[in-house]
């Protein structure tokens, strides 16, 4: 659909340095004259993830939208090793195959969230807990999500009960550049490497208007207007540039065979590199469309992409413009007015942008609103239909699944029911669009790791164990 958004699932081991080591800290070569050339291992804390046992399933005789504007009637998916084998009708039943009828139940693929904080803030909410935003500086690219993000999270449980597979936890949006996201698969992990999406793409967290002006205008510091924002950015960026110049002129000369010394590391610089490269998503929080414009001049000033402006209340007044620069929008259906940059928000943003021929998406950034984003697009499509745009259920299954999915550099993986693809999938007990509908089953790779009716398929984090409500949803 557009380049930052159509690569495969990118290996991390060639992102932001260029490096292609598979052992932690500095990895040597040699030039062509025997000299050492430094470079440095860009995924020191690699997926460990492994999917849990799956067999062979057969669902069948299930309403299937398949997250990429089909609706499929009467229709059968198979599963096996944990893939997507075959769609269709009427099939025979494998040897040793598990059957489960799902005659007027419907199936979409498993929900992905693209801006979550699950881990970084988990429940319960105390002090303790917050480790989302590193406001002790306006610049903090060194910084890693994951390196937050607590994997006994009761809410990671409460949202598989809601049908999501996937979710991209990010740091908050207090700085101009907040750290790097994570991708997780949404199952239990001792560890946070056990939850890593594998060779998903990293991402950069950047934020813009009131919350970075506001937490260090209020110290007395830089960026206290968005005159300074914008400055704050710059700076960096200019400062990457200079950054990558000086590696890529010693990875040449070394390799030529010169005597010559590295540049001194410095991990902010690594990731804004990774940016410059291209192998780092850049997910902005952005409310205002005056300001998401600028940032996408400024994106051109210095040759990056903006992959997703989140939040984006403002978003249906500049579809074109996000379609022009390969840039989605990921919004919530309804959450508006509760500072200035999102008063002029309207209910049908989600369907105005997509109607404008822009990519656009729910997410939650709430721990509450990632147990619902199937009812939250309904509201969205109910209030884009309103208007008399024609948008179909079907379509908008896109809003939840696939196009998250494509803004995350994991969409050759998940987000559609397709021959090949991880089967990630949720039986909903009706159609999904329905205030009343549920999700009955929800698998992750193939393996059944939620069903409703028997709670011993059920995630329980070892926080809630002896807990007042452990298991219950």
């Amino acid at each position: 659909m557009f380049k930052s958004l159509d690569m495969p699932s990118v290996s991390i081991a060639v992102l932001a340095l260029g490096l292609a080591s598979c052992s932690p800290g500095t990895d040597t070569g040699s030039g062509s004259g025997g000299a050492t050339v430094v470079r440095y291992n860009a995924n020191p804390f690699p997926s460990t993830y492994e999917p849990f046992d799956s067999g062979v399933i057969l669902i069948r005789d299930a309403t299937v939208f398949d997250g990429i504007g089909g609706r499929l009637e009467s229709t059968d998916v198979l599963i096996e090793g944990g893939r997507i084998a075959r769609i269709g009708q009427d099939m025979n039943v494998p040897e040793g195959a598990s059957v489960i009828d799902a005659a007027g139940r419907f199936i979409t693929p498993g929900v992905v969230d693209i801006h979550s904080h699950l881990g970084v803030y988990p429940s319960p909410a105390v002090n303790a807990h917050s480790d989302g935003n590193e406001i002790t500086s306006p610049v903090t690219a060194e910084v890693w999500a994951e390196h937050g993000v607590w994997p006994q999270d009761p809410g990671f449980d409460t949202a598989l009960a809601s049908g999501v597979t996937t979710l991209h936890v990010l740091p908050g949006s207090a700085n101009l550049f907040g750290g790097r996201g994570v991708t997780l698969r949404n199952t239990p992990s001792r560890t946070v490497q056990g939850m890593k999406f594998p060779n998903a793409p990293y991402t950069l967290k950047m934020a813009c208007g009131e919350n970075p002006k506001r937490v260090y205008g209020n110290q007395g510091r830089a960026p206290g207007s968005r005159m300074g924002n914008v400055a704050g950015y710059r700076e960096a960026w200019s400062r990457a540039v200079e950054y990558r110049r000086s590696w890529r002129d010693y990875w040449e000369a070394a390799e030529n065979g010169e005597d010559t010394d590295p540049p001194a590391r410095n991990l902010e610089l690594d990731t804004l590199m990774g940016v410059l490269d291209g192998e780092i998503l850049v997910q902005m929080h952005c409310y205002r469309a005056d300001e998401m414009a600028q940032i996408l001049d400024m994106a051109k000033e210095f040759g990056y992409q903006v992959t997703t402006f989140h939040h984006a209340v403002e978003a249906y007044k500049i579809p074109d413009l996000l379609a022009a620069a390969n840039t989605c929008a990921a919004v919530w259906a309804d959450w508006g007015g509760f500072k200035m940059e999102a008063y002029d928000s309207i209910r049908e943003n989600l369907p105005l942008t997509h109607a404008g021929g822009a990519c656009a998406m729910i997410h939650s950034d709430s721990d509450l609103g990632i147990q619902r984003l199937n009812h939250e697009v309904a509201k969205a499509l109910s209030d884009g239909q309103r208007m008399g745009l024609e948008i179909t259920r079907a379509e908008a299954v896109s809003w939840f699944t696939a196009n998250p999915a494509r803004a995350l550099g994991i969409f050759e993986e998940t987000g559609s029911i397709e021959i090949g693809k991880r089967a990630d999938l949720v039986v909903w007990s009706a159609n999904p669009f329905s205030s009343y509908s549920l999700a009955d089953n929800v698998f992750i790779d193939g393996a059944l790791m939620y069903d409703r009716a028997d709670p011993e398929r059920r995630t329980i984090r070892d926080f809630m164990l002896g807990q007042p409500g452990e298991g219950d949803y």
